[in-house]
């Protein structure tokens, strides 16, 4: 099969499934989860064939003419969509994997599978995708089926409230996308991705307004500050949803956008300190959040804002130039993409253990009879299986060295260090509250004694949950070694920067001081309990963190209600009074009297009419006399 013919195979396949679902078998769970893992299994087969058989392609075809201006869909499959492909097909077929065993019960898991489906066709449009304006589209799907999702259980009006927040926050972010798509047109001509390269590498004046604005659309799908708020609350849908979209791919569509925009940022590099520091900022900010929260599920979405905000702070750091000498005693300087690389690198292996990380507190709430209250746990070391993949995916974000997390965080901290030291501090001060909060739940979880009925009586799941666990702990174990991210990204892996010397041995002594901090403070200062040890013996710190978390939103409610809800009563009252009322009425009421003067015209007497006709004459020889 050829290239082009397998990446329509895997980009059609999901679409077909949600297809088929959505017209025969919404009321027939069983047979719509089948069908919808079947896809996924298409979808991550033909996907790693197409990128271990490394052959890379351009292909497209016109949609759409419009005098100058044609709109093309096609594919631009190099080693950046490799990567991303093999991350969203293996990460996508483990959820749904373990979606058959944790949603059996579901009575609307036709409709849970059907949107899982539209989703993998939504994100793989992104991926595969070569010019602005297909991704948009592809983007706004991916809203769209985020949507669905996290709106499954639609009865409780926490989830519906959550789905409609998530849909509005990326909307704002995708309106500065749509602008700066615009905006790269009109400037470059071509919004084809290796068009905009080409114009951009080869000296093109690039205005800094036009990869910013295309970076709002990564605020919003990448949930950076201050379009973060969306993310803990989508929360609210299944855990298998959280671990596929808001963990491993939709939420990364962000960072994959930037390092597909990059040579944008290159010409205008200015662009990259806004982006350096809303990625800086987050990640500080997301990791104090994380510390207090309760819900399992809600700990690791703001670990994943943080994570999110280390990616964007790496794109933001920029390129990186390293001197060294082939033996020839002659120095050379070889400039890397590094923001880009480094970027991608901690995206692949955060999407292996934060999947992971996710799942596993699928499998404990489903233990537990879908308790999520951390201090209601306790004990669960019982559940074998969870307990160790759990252990290696914490293991693996707070970066213990010989794990996947470790290489990623390394490079980005080097990055940091190399091109800017204060990023590098909060970067690293960031490590230690990682591994303080994760080790926080993990022993709060794990270890102890049980702490609820439910915790009593948890037990171990079935294949289809623990089968996932198992293959995504194998990855968040190996999946940071260079010879196995070179093997799946081809040449983009020589844009992962290489330490050297005294500079190596700094990150390396950083990473390990980090992580024992962090990690010993928290197992120091918490014992499982069913209270927040925090709260009780720190409870004006406990305070101030709770009050940084709410801020956001107690801001964005006070500007809901207040700006533009009484904007909106204004509107409504001018509309109401002004344009309904006078203007549409009073116009409607004139032409009324006008036809009622008209009809009293009409008297049915032929006498009548004729000294109206002598009038009318007397009245036109007076204008064209110029009497008038």
């Amino acid at each position: 099969m050829a290239p082009t013919q397998l990446a329509l195979l895997v980009l059609l396949a999901p679409l077909a499934s949600a297809a088929v679902i959505a017209l025969f078998l919404r009321r027939h769970g069983g047979l719509a989860s089948m069908l919808s893992v079947l896809a996924a299994a298409v979808v991550a087969g033909a996907g790693l064939v197409l990128v271990f058989g490394g052959q890379r392609f351009n292909a497209s075809m016109p949609w759409l003419q419009m005098g100058s201006f044609t709109l093309s869909l096609g594919f631009k499959f190099d080693d950046l969509a490799a990567l991303m492909l093999s991350v969203v097909g293996v990460v996508g077929l483990a959820v749904h994997v373990f979606s058959l065993g944790y949603m059996h019960d579901d009575g609307a898991r036709g409709r849970y599978f059907g949107g899982l489906s539209i989703f993998m066709f939504s994100m793989l449009g992104i991926v595969l995708a070569d010019n602005l304006l297909m991704i948009f589209v592809f983007w706004e799907l991916v809203g769209f089926s985020s949507y669905l999702l996290i709106n499954h259980y639609h009865e409780k009006q926490s989830a519906a409230d959550a789905s409609k927040k998530a849909f509005i926050v990326n909307r704002v972010g995708d309106f500065g996308f749509l602008l700066g798509i615009l905006w790269c047109y009109w400037s470059l001509g071509t919004v084809n991705l290796s068009e905009i390269a080409v114009a951009a590498e080869g000296g093109k004046v690039i205005a800094a307004g036009i990869p910013l604005l295309l970076f709002c659309g990564a605020i919003g799908k990448s949930a950076q500050m201050p379009l973060h708020v969306w993310l803990p609350d989508a929360m609210e849908g299944p855990t298998p949803v959280s671990a596929l979209i808001h963990a491993a791919t939709m939420v990364a569509a962000g960072i994959y956008m930037l390092c597909r925009i990059e040579p944008l940022f290159a010409a205008a590099p200015q662009a990259l300190t806004a982006v350096l520091w809303i990625g800086t900022v987050t990640a500080v900010y997301a990791a104090f959040c994380a510390i207090v929260q309760s819900d399992i599920k809600k700990v690791l979405a703001y670990s994943t804002l943080s994570q999110l905000g280390y990616m964007v702070a790496a794109f933001g750091l920029g390129a990186l130039t390293i001197d060294h000498s082939h033996g020839d005693g002659v120095v050379h300087s070889v400039t890397f993409a590094a923001g880009a690389g480094a970027a991608m690198f901690h995206l692949t292996t955060h999407a292996f253990f934060k999947a992971l990380l996710f799942l596993g507190s699928g499998a404990v709430i489903h233990a537990c009879h879908h308790e999520q209250d951390i201090f209601r746990m306790g004990g669960l070391k019982k559940l074998p299986i969870t307990f160790i993949t759990f252990t290696l995916g914490v293991l693996a974000i707070i970066g213990t060295p010989g794990l996947a997390g470790f290489f990623s965080k390394d490079a980005i901290l080097y990055l940091a260090f190399a091109n800017n030291k204060a990023v590098f501090g909060l970067l690293a001060f960031t490590a230690v509250l990682t591994a303080f909060y994760m080790i926080r739940m993990w022993k709060l979880v794990f270890l102890g004694t049980p702490r609820s009925e439910n915790a009593s009586h948890a037990h171990e799941g079935g294949i289809s949950l623990l089968a996932p666990l198992i293959v995504l702990a194998v990855l968040a174990v190996v999946g940071g070694y260079t010879g196995t991210y070179g093997r799946l990204a081809g040449s983009f892996a020589d844009l992962i920067p290489v330490a050297h010397g005294s500079d190596h041995t700094v990150i390396l002594v950083t990473s390990i001081v980090v992580l024992l901090v962090g990690a010993g403070a928290a197992w120091v200062f918490y014992t499982p309990a069913p209270k927040d040890a925090l709260a009780t013996r720190v409870p004006g710190a406990f305070a101030g963190l709770t009050l940084v978390k709410e801020s956001f939103d107690g801001i964005y409610g006070y500007y809901v209600a207040k700006v533009q809800q009484r904007l909106a009563m204004l509107l409504n009252f001018v509309e109401q009074i002004i344009l309904s009322g006078l203007v549409i009425r009073g116009v409607a009421g004139l032409v009324g009297l006008v036809g009622m003067g008209a009809r009293a015209l009409h008297v049915g007497s032929l006498h009548v009419y004729v000294y109206w006709f002598l009038l009318g004459v007397a009245l036109f020889w007076g204008f064209a006399a110029g009497v008038f």
